[in-house]
């Protein structure tokens, strides 16, 4: 008997080689996809009843700061600068280990209910985002966040704690935590660091999770110190590779594509708050074309506000086609595909898709609601039209996290309420 049989649903798999089904079946048993098709040869301890909805691969956030859930609306609509030396870099000083946990709990609830089931994280106290991602039965890969600062002391410190963490915890959470090095940036970290940082994770066998060039003054920056880019002092120190997730990717040059092409640098794409801290509009459409793996993701919720990918994958194709004038770049089902296949891709977890073999990351989104009727393309409605709030079932690992939009992981209403206390006491901190 399979654990859980899911019937009568819009079976989008996202496989390039299957298709989708219009009224399909797919089961699951022992965390793993066993069979798609139109109907199940087996009963299961769990028949979810999918008419009416949309049964497709669990969203993948490729870059977040999980426990900035804490900022969220905190210091809004200010200069870059002003808003990280004056709001909040000081706040996240007063932070604690709690916090963290609250924090990424609040990002973890958000986040099931919106539909992701994997997503990468970096930040500081990563064990709490690590214990967070083991309670609520979601999938993350995880690094701790490396700022060194051209202090080798304080790198020293920050390099054996990321060793530390990349040891404790991969693997974790029954195989759903991957975890990774995080050095911050190539504008806040020198050259000699980042090549250990790089040695590490070879001799560790991790992956790694960079910003780059996400800002025109980091491009000046590095031009000034190095007279070279980010990319291309990455390149000349041999960081880059396929285990390399590069955050914002804004300030490329043709030639910057096509060595995080030939490398096999996995670029993640966040729209919302690129646009809303005002860094520039990433050419994600020549990225693409170049053969480039484009996935997307939120960044932290201080920067966006939220965590829904749904809004990220709208915002994404609207923002590309009046950048380049053309209403035909990233169709929908390309940018499903950012969402989910790619994004999979990048953080090496075998999910994405709905696909035979697969891990059984899944959710069902709600197509009985007015903003999704009619319903004439289901890619161009899930894009377009749905948000993170028509997600009614969230299934990770074979486990069902949310049904008919309960959580059943744990107490929705007692993380909002952790959460809200431990930013009201953060901020108070922060401005005494």
């Amino acid at each position: 008997m399979a654990d859980i049989i899911v019937k009568n649903a819009y079976v989008l798999t996202m496989d390039p080689e299957a298709g989708d089904l219009k009224h399909g079946t797919v089961v699951i048993e022992d965390g793993k996809i066993t069979e798609i098709g139109e109907k199940a040869r087996e009963s299961a301890d769990t028949v979810i009843d999918a008419k009416g909805s949309v049964l497709m691969p669990g969203l993948v956030n490729t870059h977040t700061h999980a426990a900035m859930t804490l900022f969220r609306g905190y210091a809004d609509d200010l200069q870059l600068a002003e808003w990280l030396q004056e709001h909040i870099w000081p706040a996240e000083a007063q932070l604690r280990a709690e916090d963290v946990y609250k924090g990424s709990m609040l990002a973890c609830l958000e986040m099931i209910k919106s539909g992701t089931t994997s997503f990468a994280d970096m930040y500081f106290f990563m064990d709490e985002t690590a214990k967070a991602v083991e309670d609520s039965g979601l999938r993350a890969s995880l690094s701790h966040g490396l700022i060194e600062l051209w202090n080798e002391e304080k790198g020293e410190k920050d390099l054996k704690e990321g060793t530390r963490f990349v040891r404790a915890w991969q693997g974790g959470a029954g195989g759903r935590i991957k975890t990774m090095y995080g050095p911050h940036a190539p504008n806040t970290c020198s050259e000699e660091f980042l090549a250990k940082v790089r040695d590490a994770a070879d001799r560790e066998g991790a992956g790694l999770h960079i910003h780059v060039l996400e800002t025109e003054a980091e491009l000046n920056a590095m031009k000034e110190r190095y007279g070279k880019c980010s990319v291309h002092l990455l390149d000349d120190i041999g960081f880059f590779g396929p285990d390399v997730l590069a955050a914002h990717c804004v300030w490329l040059s043709d030639g910057d594509i096509e060595v995080l092409r030939q490398r096999g640098v996995n670029v993640s794409h966040n729209p919302v708050s690129n646009m809303k801290l005002a860094s520039g509009i990433a050419p994600v459409h020549k990225m693409l074309e170049r053969g480039v793996n484009v996935t997307l993701g939120t960044d932290g919720c201080a920067s966006n506000n939220n965590l829904d990918l749904f809004g990220e994958m709208k915002t994404a194709a609207l923002l590309h086609k009046v950048n380049t004038f053309s209403p035909t770049v990233l169709p929908a089902r390309q940018v499903l595909e950012m969402a989910t296949v790619n994004g999979a891709k990048a953080l090496a977890t075998d999910t994405g898709m709905l696909k035979v073999g697969k891990k059984a990351d899944m959710i069902l989104v709600d197509m009985k609601k007015p903003h999704l009727t009619p319903c004439f393309d289901v890619p161009s409605h899930l894009v377009y039209s749905a948000s993170g709030s028509d997600v009614r079932t969230t299934i990770v690992d074979g486990k069902v996290l949310m049904d008919e939009y309960r959580v059943l992981a744990f107490d929705e209403e007692k993380v909002m309420e952790e959460a809200k206390i431990a930013a009201e006491e953060l901020a108070s901190r922060a401005n005494t």
